[in-house]
């Protein structure tokens, strides 16, 4: 590998962000789609757990895992 592109290793961490992020994304809109989009705000809002607030949960696990992956340290593969 040459000094001048920077690689800083794997990264799962990102990867499963990512993941989690796009599954909870499709969820939501999948939701949307088949009730509308007022419905799926008083599901957000109620007392009760639906997938919309699970969703919502998955999405800032997976933004804790993207942000946890650029801060940790380079990984040296060989």
């Amino acid at each position: 590998m040459s000094p001048e592109h920077y690689r800083r290793g794997r990264n799962w961490f990102t990867a499963m962000g990512v993941m989690f992020i796009l599954v909870a994304l499709v969820t939501l809109v999948r939701q949307i789609i088949v009730w509308t989009p007022d419905f799926v705000i008083e599901f957000l809002l109620n007392d009760e757990i639906t997938s919309e607030k699970i969703a919502v949960v998955t999405i800032c696990i997976g933004l804790i895992f993207v942000i946890l992956g650029f801060r940790k340290k380079d990984v040296i593969s060989r």
